[in-house]
């Protein structure tokens, strides 16, 4: 993307506060990340709002595949383990083993069965006896600490969820091209004009929670802003 491009498309994208604002409110929207990333644009929900018309939009609409991101620790409760013994991905994406909530789905790959299956996922009341694998959901593991850790999509759709005031969890599927190849920021803003979705960046997410948050818990690292820590000198 060149200059041009770059700023042209900055007058289109909307702010984070508009995104929580989408989130709040049970609409998708689109989530960007860095060019020397992925690349890549995804469709994002919290994973309260999941429903099978939201699941059905992503398989038709976005093609990519499907997933629930989730917290770590809601992973453990879930009795969640990676799916590789050794993650290789080049982003280092924590897929965890394919889930399908163990009643109320038939075979599992409609979109009702898959809006079934993240219902039971994220009900802090149900444990992992509720669900089975292999399955047609497949559970991403986000960092603690979130996009300031690890700048995906899995983080992003878990602070946007938590910002929003619901559920720490999210439903994101990538959005491809109709030839297949991965749409990039220019086929992302057609995309999301022509389905009528806000698009914002997770860069624009990190600046957000580095502006709005005074304290950070990073890794299990407790992190002072600036100015907690200029106080400290004084004393």
């Amino acid at each position: 993307m060149n200059v041009y491009q770059q700023s042209e498309s900055q007058g289109l994208l909307a702010t984070t506060e508009e995104l929580i604002e989408e989130a709040r409110h049970g609409r998708m929207f689109v989530l960007v990340d860095d060019e020397d990333r992925e690349n890549e644009g995804d469709l994002v929900i919290p994973a309260q709002f999941a429903s099978a018309e939201a699941i059905a939009f992503m398989a038709r609409q976005a093609c990519g595949l499907i997933c629930l991101a989730l917290q770590r620790a809601r992973a453990a409760q879930l009795g969640l383990t990676p799916m590789p013994q050794r993650n290789g991905s080049q982003f280092g994406t924590a897929f965890t083993v394919s889930i399908e909530a163990r009643q109320g789905v038939t075979t599992g790959i409609s979109a009702a069965d898959r809006a079934r299956t993240v219902q039971v996922a994220i009900d802090p009341s149900l444990g992992g006896e509720h669900l089975t694998t292999p399955g047609h959901m497949f559970p991403l593991v986000a960092r603690d600490g979130g996009v300031l850790v690890r700048p995906g999509h899995t983080e992003a759709a878990v602070d946007f969820a938590r910002l929003a005031g619901l559920l720490p969890a999210g439903v994101i599927c990538e959005i491809t091209n109709e030839d297949g190849t991965m749409a990039r920021m220019p086929d992302l803003l057609v995309f999301a004009r022509k389905h009528k979705l806000k698009v914002g960046t997770i860069a624009d997410l990190i600046a957000y929670r580095r502006s709005h948050e005074r304290n950070h818990q990073i890794s299990g690292e407790f992190i002072e802003s600036f100015e907690s820590l200029e106080c400290a000198e004084l004393y």
